[in-house]
């Protein structure tokens, strides 16, 4: 009943919280009962026409209230994904004579083996690209080659985005950017305000260290200034730069993220502006975040650490797909409940609860059709185990995932970005219409997951989009690409 009379609010004046149901009943059912049912208190005198100034004191207040606190609808005009330049590629034998180059002793040839195994059993095809540093032999990563990546990746995505809306940066109220490795002074956001000329009052902010989640914390962000801004435009950056993280050590989990990241990006474009509602692409209706933080486990299993010989590198340890599924299983306890249809929540409460506490206590829990509600899933493309742990986990089909399945033969890891190359993929197969939900999951390290929620505001033509990787090769995908269940390689700690 609770869940219908929101889902009536929202219809009726948009988005407001919980703890303004009692305002909203009195506005629209009590009141105008009172007036309709008793018309006489509106001209009788005295006492009578005392009590209706009083209600309808309550009223004004109750309705001023319900204006103050709605919630504003938080739109993405648009968004562009980075499309690296073809010298950028790096094909699995280019990888592997790399590798040769630079552990060429005897005694490191083990070395080659394990990152070519691990190579391909990413899922990762031929056309991934890493940024120049990684191309030199031997590479020697600095600040400045960092910083050149940043300027490649960051401005050109930047760039397509602007000139595909229409959006003069002057017109841009906010600027958010997360890059996780990368937090040079200064700042990367900063970098962007001055390529960009934003203006002076614009608010700045840069997130650093949030790990592979880091573009939905960006949003929140985004989201949270529009919530208190009227008729304002956010624009989110999401990056990773790679430069600095080129592992060349001897320790084995340190050396699989060579193997998994690539270079990425994109840009989103947030307004709440009533002139972006009818031109915008997606309406966002939910955001979930959840931290399985206090397991020291979970805690542990990925981050920027130095080896034994003192060299920077990512570490993902052997337990990571473990805690991912953790953090995903937490999200979805909190998520669920907010999406769901009520049918599916009564189905959930019989299986689960009647079915198999009082009949079958051995009966598998039953997972909820997270299909009654969306039409795509976007599921952060960190890896094959990983997708196939959420596929199996939600009761999925090859084809729910073929988007992040795709996204990362063709793109890689890019991190917190990877959902828009998903959407993107989406978009170009010309499979997003008007009135579709989109689900978008993120994983990151600490330990995090976060759920986001769109709904297509109009249907997408393949025919429109023009930028990103997408457009040139859409005709190749999906292609067959080795099913990974496990990454069992020797020597993973």
């Amino acid at each position: 009943m609770f869940s219908l009379l929101t889902r009536f609010m929202d219809a009726l004046i948009g988005p407001v919280e919980a703890k303004d149901v009692p305002h909203f009943l009195f506005v629209f059912f009590l009141f105008p009962g009172l007036v309709i049912l008793r018309p006489e208190l509106i001209t009788a005198g005295g006492a009578t026409l005392a009590s209706f100034a009083f209600f309808l004191a309550i009223f004004v207040y109750a309705a001023a209230v319900l204006y103050v606190r709605r919630r504003r609808p938080v739109y993405v005009v648009d968004f562009s994904c980075y499309d690296p330049p073809y010298n950028c590629r790096v094909p699995c034998a280019a990888f592997e004579e790399h590798a040769n180059l630079i552990f060429h002793k005897e005694s490191e040839r083990h070395l080659v083996d394990f990152s070519v195994r691990v190579l391909h059993l990413s899922g990762l095809g031929e056309e991934t690209a890493l940024p120049p540093v990684t191309h030199y032999i031997p590479p020697v990563p600095t600040l400045q080659l960092a910083r050149e990546e940043a300027e490649m990746i960051m401005y050109s995505t930047v760039d397509s985005l602007l000139k595909k809306t229409g959006v003069d940066p002057v017109e841009i109220d906010a600027v958010v950017v997360n890059c996780s490795i990368f937090a040079p002074n200064p700042s990367l956001a900063d970098m962007l305000m001055n390529r960009f000329g934003f203006r002076p009052d614009t608010k700045c902010i840069n997130l650093s260290g949030m790990g592979c989640s880091a573009e939905f914390i960006a949003l929140d962000a985004a989201r949270s200034h529009l919530q208190v801004n009227p008729e304002s435009r956010a624009l989110v950056v999401s990056s990773e730069i790679i430069t600095p993280v080129c592992y060349f050590g001897k320790e084995r989990s340190m050396m699989v993220s060579n193997c998994l990241f690539r270079m990425g990006a994109a840009a989103v474009l947030l307004s709440n502006r009533s002139s972006d509602r009818t031109r915008s692409k997606y309406t966002m209706t939910n955001l979930v975040r959840t931290h399985i933080g206090a397991d020291d486990n979970a805690f542990n299993c990925v981050g920027l650490r130095e080896d034994d010989d003192g060299i920077l590198g990512m570490m993902l340890s052997k337990d990571l797909p473990r805690n991912a599924a953790k953090a995903l299983e937490t999200n979805i306890r909190t998520f669920a409940p907010i999406v769901l249809p009520l049918s599916e929540k009564l189905r959930y409460v019989l299986m689960n609860v009647i079915v198999r506490k009082l009949y079958n206590p051995k009966r598998p829990p039953y997972v909820p059709n997270f299909k009654t509600v969306f039409d795509h899933f976007c599921v952060h493309a960190g890896g094959v185990p990983l997708i196939d742990q959420v596929e199996k986990s939600l009761r999925l089909t090859p084809y729910d995932v073929e988007a992040s399945r795709m996204t990362l033969y063709r793109i890689g890891n890019t991190s917190s970005s990877s959902v828009w190359y998903e959407l993107g993929y989406t978009e170009a197969k010309g499979r997003m219409k008007k009135g579709d939900r989109v689900w978008q999951i993120a994983l990151g390290g600490g330990f995090k997951c976060i759920s986001a929620a769109w709904k297509c505001n109009r249907s997408v033509s393949p025919e429109s989009i023009t930028d990103g990787p997408w457009p040139r090769c859409i005709h190749k995908f999906p292609v067959e690409v080795r099913n990974v269940t496990t990454m069992k390689v020797d020597g993973l700690n």
